[in-house]
């Protein structure tokens, strides 16, 4: 019996014009290149400017991905915004996207989940075109951190960085089996409790002030390498996989040591891991995308991976697909 399998078929990326090294963060606070790298394998990352925002960032990863794809924006049925920091309470940022893609069909709305977003919003465009609601779906992370991040924490500022990336999702029919290209399966997971190891208080609902992203760093490193671990086995299992089949990792790019730890936790050797965190930092729910797109010239079709990621909330979560 065939079913509907969710394929990418078009990449995309956009990162702010200025990037921002190591050595100039250590004029600003007590820091220098040797500790954030030694400690996060973190070299440099992009900051937006005046002018750059979630949303145009999120537009131009977008409008890449369906130039790649081949498909124009009027075939497109859904897109989803995958952000913690929409330049808006609202609207959507998706339906900036939608609007600035001049499409005057289908739904657009966001998604927050922080570091998780874009797996959840991947998820979430699967069910889509598994049950029949959409044919072609375009999905983005994009995130301008730099907003939120107390620049004078010299524990979080080194982290984060800006940018933007997008896939174009298409129906295909399949015969159902493991061999399938496509999304073949997911795990999503959330757990409450851990709000205090990792968040940014004062929301719009809030009546306290805007406030920067907040981190206990040793619990958060522990808990991710943890969960990183299990949600890549429990997502290979689920499609009748081993680890030894897995050809490639594409985890959040957070921490180099904890994809390190994740990936020797694993048993996989680290040629197997997609790293952009040396040059991008962590930006969120744009990682992701951000590493496929970068990535994509090594993938071969049929390559089997699986893409994890934990963040705020906790929310946390695997997804395995073959190219």
């Amino acid at each position: 019996m065939s079913i509907l399998r969710a394929r990418i078929l078009g990449t995309g990326s956009a990162l702010p014009e200025k990037s921002v090294a190591n050595a100039e963060l250590a004029s600003r606070v007590d820091t220098s290149d040797e500790w954030i790298t030694q400690r996060t394998g973190i070299r440099s990352r992009h900051i937006a400017g005046e002018g750059e925002s979630t949303a145009g960032l999120a537009l131009a990863a977008a409008t890449q991905a369906l130039k790649e794809s081949g498909i124009g924006a009027a075939q497109v049925d859904a897109v989803i915004a995958a952000t913690t920091t929409p330049d808006e309470i609202f609207p959507s940022v998706a339906t900036r996207i939608q609007a600035g893609l001049g499409m005057t069909r289908g739904f657009a709305f966001d998604v927050q989940a922080v570091c998780s977003g874009f797996l959840y919003a991947l998820t979430v465009a699967d069910q889509f075109i598994r049950n029949g609601t959409a044919r072609t779906v375009l999905v983005t992370g994009a995130e301008t951190l730099s907003r939120i991040v107390d620049w004078t924490d010299r524990s979080t500022c080194i982290l984060f960085g800006d940018g933007a990336g997008a896939v174009v999702l298409r129906a295909f029919e399949d015969e159902g089996s493991s061999s399938d290209r496509g999304i073949l399966g997911s795990r999503l997971y959330s757990d409450g409790r851990m709000h205090d190891l990792l968040y940014a208080a004062g929301g719009p609902g809030s009546a306290g002030p805007k406030g920067a992203i907040k981190m206990q760093g040793r619990e958060v490193f522990r808990h991710a390498v943890d969960e990183m671990a299990k949600v890549v086995d429990e997502v290979l299992t689920a499609g009748g996989f081993s680890r030894a089949d897995l050809d490639w990792l594409v985890p959040h790019q957070a921490n180099r040591r904890i994809i390190e730890a994740t990936a020797q936790k694993l048993g996989l050797s680290m040629d197997k891991v997609v790293l952009t965190v040396d040059h991008h930092g962590n930006t969120s729910a744009a990682s992701i995308p951000l590493a496929l797109h970068e990535a994509r010239a090594r993938f071969r079709p049929g390559d089997l991976m699986v893409l994890e990621a934990l963040g705020g909330g906790f929310t946390w979560g695997g997804v395995a697909l073959r190219w």
